[in-house]
């Protein structure tokens, strides 16, 4: 079953691409989308999180950390990722911002973190080699490069994301940090809102079912369904197995909004995401214990929360009072 929760995450993560574009269609705005997005969220996050005890007696400084990731890091990779969706394919910002796990990679190795190795650097050769490909393949029709540097911005932002939180999470509960982070990126979009005269939420009511989706399967389900599935599976097969989600919005997107590839783009893309796959391959970086080679997640949720059990995927167990809502150790 671990195996199969890791998967449906993948598949909702991958579906919220395809959620966001609805939403566009319906007359929804990038700041309404993220306003309405992380508010749901997060009232349904902490709701569970407090049922589930997960901020009990949790520091003042923890609290602040969350919300600051949310506030400062979430809200501006979540802006970047759908102000890149508005003007690109969901396919296309798919692949871009998949390049981040090799960014990751790279920031280790400069911040010394990890060592350099033959195989990182056939990671990055590879990632670098398939988005050329899939950059070039789209310069051949109407190629948005706003869209293409903000779908990569959004990559580059949430590397900085993952390599701050690796060192100001590792003590803070997973179902907790997720709460928190989504809590504090409301705060921005609301706030910035406000700022701007408020925000227009006068969308045709077919918007509100494809919000409603985005915040509910694309981001709550998504998050609890990978703890459950990491609790089960541990973190290197369950980061492994989530390389299925941009393979999910790539199809969807095809299916329902006729998105096409060329032959040049499929290569890149499978050059990227061969790349991934080099760098989550089981393996320990000798003296890095906080950095598995098998773990570099998708969403800030699912990120945080392998940043909490990477040294120790067994430990998993003992921190999930259940493991159908917030198992082992975590968002477009």
């Amino acid at each position: 079953m671990g195996a199969l929760f890791c998967l449906l995450s993948a598949a909702a993560f991958g579906a919220m691409a395809v959620f966001g574009k609805l939403s566009y269609d319906a007359g929804v705005s990038v700041d309404a989308l993220l306003l309405v997005r992380f508010g749901i969220a997060g009232t349904v996050l902490l709701i569970v999180a407090l049922a589930r005890g997960a901020l009990r007696n949790l520091p003042r400084r923890a609290v602040l950390v969350g919300l600051g990731m949310g506030v400062f890091g979430y809200a501006a990779q979540a802006g970047l990722y759908f102000s890149a969706l508005a003007r690109i394919d969901a396919s296309l910002v798919a692949l871009i911002l998949y390049v981040y796990p090799v960014l990751v990679m790279v920031g280790a190795v400069v911040l010394r973190r990890e060592q350099a190795s033959r195989r990182r650097v056939w990671a990055l050769g590879l990632a670098l080699a398939g988005i050329v490909l899939v950059l070039s393949g789209a310069a051949t029709g109407g190629f948005d490069v706003v869209g293409a540097l903000l779908a990569f911005g959004a990559a580059t932002v949430y590397t900085v994301y993952i390599l701050v939180g690796d060192r100001t999470t590792a003590h803070v509960p997973p179902l907790a940090l997720a709460a928190l982070v989504c809590i504090g990126a409301f705060g921005t979009f609301l706030v910035t809102g406000l700022f701007r005269g408020g925000t227009d939420l006068g969308f045709a009511p077919a918007g509100w079912w494809w919000l409603v989706a985005l915040a509910l399967v694309s981001t709550v389900a998504a998050i609890l369904l990978f703890f459950a599935g990491m609790a089960r599976v541990g973190p290197s097969v369950a980061s492994i197995l989530s390389i299925l989600e941009p393979v999910v919005t790539v199809v969807a997107a095809a299916v329902v909004f006729g998105e096409q590839l060329s032959v040049t783009q499929w290569f890149g893309g499978a050059l990227v995401l061969s790349a991934v796959l080099v760098v989550q391959l089981p393996g320990r970086v000798a003296g890095q214990p906080g950095w598995q080679a098998g773990a570099l997640l998708r969403a800030p949720f699912a990120r945080a929360a392998r940043l909490r059990f990477a040294a120790a995927p067994d430990q998993a167990a003992r921190h999930s009072p259940c493991a159908c809502s917030e198992p082992k150790s975590p968002a477009a």
